[in-house]
């Protein structure tokens, strides 16, 4: 969720990713098919697979780093985490960025061959970086909350984002069609039978073997990802400042936007920054060090979840510049379902019954809906277009 990075979050940098970029991929879209030998449907499954199978591996090695047991002990420095995985994203952004700019292709207001005699897009980095920070405070506490709930839990926690945004609108005045709210009630349901079904497991005693492996969702943990939330709808707003700040900074251009390494750089880069202040402020990061000293496995799941990451947010990239963000939606969703289905089943102490899983179908066909009434308005869009030019 590149939360994840989130999913994103989805996680995490996925969110920039999209709204920064999508409107130029879908911009380059008839002219890169046309010149491309390649042909879409592989591009397609290129993309898809390449998401599903990075985010997939991304989602396993979280649960690994932060509910394996080394020695009988548990990985709790999480903003070390947080430095390796940013900073490995920082330096791939960085590669991309000065390769882009050596080709002359680094404007993404631009088609994929930029004219030498256009002014480069400024880039508005102190903007991007702060969205960086809440991002990875985002991810930090949706990681987190791994230490105390189970990864299903996590995953429809996250999942219920579009809650407080609706709440908000409602607030300030907004109104929403009959469906969005019907989704909202769906998903709110789906939440509640989720753990309505936990806490019925734990009083009938289904789990109580093993403490260590009890997997009982505490109020700290949900209260955690309730903070994620939270840090999701500040990343948003802050977004918002990015777009504004570039349009400020190109006045010139119509519609400026900064290439999709550019925000890959910055946005990390503020996140980095952010998470080693905090590590080394709270003794995370010399303990995490110490911790993966005397466990090797410990220092390469951390290892693998960065790059990871990283091979999945160059995944993201390549969807959002090829296709329809919707694609990246449906992509993401469905990976969220394996994911949560292989969670259970691998680890028989968090097995959900029928209960749960009647909350997890009921929050993903929410979104799934979701998703279809997007790709509709979308559609239809188009069809308007149509007519107009004609």
């Amino acid at each position: 969720d590149w939360h994840p990075r989130g999913e994103r979050h989805l996680t995490d940098l996925t969110m920039v990713a999209t709204r920064q970029s999508s409107a130029a991929g879908s911009a380059r879209v008839g002219s890169a098919r046309g010149a491309s030998r390649v042909p879409t449907e592989a591009k397609l499954v290129f993309a898809v697979a390449g998401i599903f199978f990075a985010f997939g591996a991304f989602a396993v090695l979280q649960e690994d780093v932060y509910r394996t047991s080394y020695a009988g002990e548990r990985f709790s420095a999480t903003f070390l985490v947080l430095i390796v995985e940013r900073g490995v994203n920082t330096a791939v952004g960085a590669v991309g960025a000065f390769l882009l700019a050596r080709s002359g292709r680094g404007d993404a207001s631009a088609d994929r061959v930029r004219s030498r005699s256009e002014p480069k897009t400024r880039v508005p980095v102190a903007a991007i970086a702060t969205s960086g920070v809440s991002q990875m405070l985002a991810m930090a506490f949706a990681n987190e909350a791994l230490r105390f709930v189970s990864f299903p839990t996590q995953v429809l926690g996250k999942s219920c984002k579009m809650i407080p945004v609706m709440i908000g609108g409602v607030v300030a005045g907004r109104k929403y069609p009959a469906s969005q709210y019907a989704q909202v009630a769906v998903v709110t349901a789906g939440v509640v039978a989720f753990n309505l079904g936990k806490s019925r497991r734990v009083s009938l005693g289904v789990s109580r073997s093993g403490a260590e492996q009890l997997e009982r969702d505490s109020a700290y943990g949900l209260s955690l990802i309730a903070a994620s939330l939270a840090m999701d709808l500040v990343t948003a707003a802050l977004q918002d400042r990015v777009k504004t700040a570039t349009l400020r900074l190109n006045p010139e251009k119509k519609s400026p936007k900064t290439s999709m390494f550019e925000s890959m750089l910055w946005t990390n880069l503020g996140g980095a920054c952010a998470a080693f202040c905090i590590a080394a402020g709270t003794g995370q990061l010399a303990s995490g060090v110490s911790f993966c000293a005397r466990h090797a496995a410990a220092a390469r799941n951390v290892a693998f979840y960065a790059l990871a990451s990283v091979i999945g947010q160059l995944f993201v990239y390549f969807t959002i510049t090829e296709f329809d963000p919707l694609v990246l939606s449906t992509a993401t969703t469905t990976r969220k379902i394996f994911s949560t289905v292989y969670s259970a089943a691998r680890s028989p102490a968090a097995a959900l019954n029928k209960t749960q899983w009647g909350g997890c179908a009921a929050v993903f066909a929410a979104i799934a809906w979701e998703t279809l009434e997007k790709y509709r308005r979308a559609q239809g869009a188009k069809r308007l277009g149509g007519k107009k030019n004609a």
